[in-house]
């Protein structure tokens, strides 16, 4: 049921915040910092969709899975500032 899934969920949420404090990584700022690294992707993903005068609806899947992995590799240098 949706309800034992969300307890799931969470029990594995717990499991991995008590992961960081074993390795000694703060779990916020973890989350924080690949969520600005996620937002840098998209939005590297939207300027190359504009440039093209298209819009995401426009592409299949696997033609935006390539623009994904083509902005982790262009953003990569900018993540480690």
């Amino acid at each position: 049921s949706q309800a034992d899934i969300e307890a799931e969920f969470g029990d594995l949420l717990f499991t991995l915040a008590q992961l960081a404090r074993f390795l000694k990584v703060n779990p916020e700022d973890a989350l924080r910092k690949s969520t600005n690294k996620f937002q840098k992707r998209f939005q590297w993903m939207e300027g190359r969709i504009r440039e093209q005068n298209r819009s995401m609806e426009d592409y299949p899947k696997d033609e935006l899975e390539e623009l994904w992995k083509e902005a982790k590799s262009s953003t990569k240098n900018v993540e480690k500032l």
